[in-house]
Formats: structure tokens, C-alpha cells, sequence
């Protein structure tokens, strides 16, 4: 606006007042934070998201593994064969029998110490087998003749439902009924699995719980 366009009085024309008007910034919409353009200093940086493991999501079956030993100090045996079973590959030991003393049964050597165990395993029987037959062998299970002493026995009694007839495995347990050593343990953890009357049968042969 030139000088000749201003008004005497010192007023603004109405086109400066108007004009003046436009050039305001527009007003910030409420509940709207500011940009993060419009903060000082650089934007915050987000933290690296953690990288998820790999789920290990696979069907399992229960199982049921007799545990022995009458070598060296076949209760720490025992025990430390419960441990080893529980950190099998995709086997989670769910639950333990309290240990017990017996005479042996069709075997030589000292009082055995036993134990029943239960998983929840998703190896199928066969690799089952297989790897409590690594386990005895860590444990320096040898087989000089038959039903000799051992410093540790593992018996896969039960895998599921399962029923086999192979040159290496028979389930269930073809001799699990007939032995004390066996059924108190696993009347213990899981009495649905061992009837009365299997019970009753064994009541000859001595074994003592460990307290």
C-alpha cells in the first residue's frame, strides 16, 4: 500500500486488516499432539524388537519309563536318571514315584533301588527306546550275560496307547504286571494304570519304600 493509500488518522484500511488476518497460522485441531518435525532436538528412536525363539508346538503322548539300579550308589543313579529323562528331546518329565528298595527278580547282585516316571513325550516309541538306551550307556550299563547286575535299567513301560510286537520292543511291558519293583511305583503316580487284582499278586515279593 502506497503512502498516499494510508489513512490520515494512523488506522488500517479494511483490506490491511483483512490482509493481516490471512497471514496467521492456522490453528492446531485439539487433542493433536505436535508433529514430531515441530520438537526440538532429533525424533526419538523406537528399540529393536526382540527376535522370537521358535515355538516348539508337536502332539505328545504320555509314557511311562520303570527306573533301576544295584551298582555303585544306585540311589543318586536313580535320581540322576529321573534329571537325564526329563531333558530328553521334546520329554518332560510330569511327574516321580518316591524310590523304593527290592530284592532282585530274575536278576543277581544287591537290592536294586527303582522308581517309575511319567512323561509327556513327543518321540515316538521306537526313538523313545533308543534314547533310554543312550542314557544306560552313559551310565555304564554293560551286559557281560544275561540278568546281570546294572548300574542302570530303564524300561519303557507305556507310550500311549501304544501296542508292539517288534525284535527290540513289546508294549505294554510284556512283564510289568508280574513285578512289585514296577507296579507300587507306578500304582503311586498313576493308579488307573495298574488294576487290583495285578496288585494282589505281588504282594509276595518284598520291596520297602524309601522314606
Amino acid at each position: 500500500m502506497s503512502a498516499t493509500d494510508r489513512p490520515k488518522d494512523g488506522k488500517k484500511s479494511p483490506a490491511a486488516v483483512k490482509a493481516a488476518k490471512g497471514s496467521k497460522p492456522a490453528p492446531r485441531a485439539a487433542g493433536k499432539p505436535p508433529s514430531a518435525a515441530s520438537k526440538s532436538g532429533p525424533p526419538a528412536r523406537r528399540a529393536p524388537s526382540r527376535p522370537r525363539g521358535p515355538r516348539e508346538d508337536y502332539p505328545t503322548v504320555q509314557a511311562f519309563v520303570a527306573i533301576g539300579a544295584n551298582l555303585g550308589d544306585a540311589e543318586a543313579t536313580v535320581k540322576e536318571a529321573m534329571a537325564a529323562i526329563g531333558a530328553l528331546q521334546r520329554t518332560q518329565v510330569t511327574a516321580r514315584s518316591s524310590l523304593y528298595r527290592s530284592a532282585p527278580v530274575d536278576a543277581e547282585g544287591p537290592d536294586f533301588i527303582n522308581a517309575v516316571v511319567a512323561v509327556r513325550t513327543g518321540l515316538d516309541a521306537e526313538q523313545l527306546l533308543i534314547a533310554l538306551q543312550r542314557l544306560e550307556t552313559l551310565a555304564g550299563r554293560e551286559r557281560p550275560f544275561p540278568n546281570a547286575p546294572r548300574t542302570l535299567d530303564l524300561d519303557l513301560l507305556m507310550h500311549g496307547n501304544s501296542v508292539v510286537e517288534s525284535p527290540t520292543l513289546t508294549l505294554p511291558h510284556p512283564r510289568m504286571r508280574e513285578r512289585a519293583f514296577v507296579l507300587k511305583p507306578l500304582a503311586e503316580i498313576a493308579p488307573d494304570k495298574v488294576p487290583r487284582a495285578a496288585l494282589a499278586r505281588v504282594t509276595g515279593q518284598v520291596i520297602q519304600k524309601i522314606r
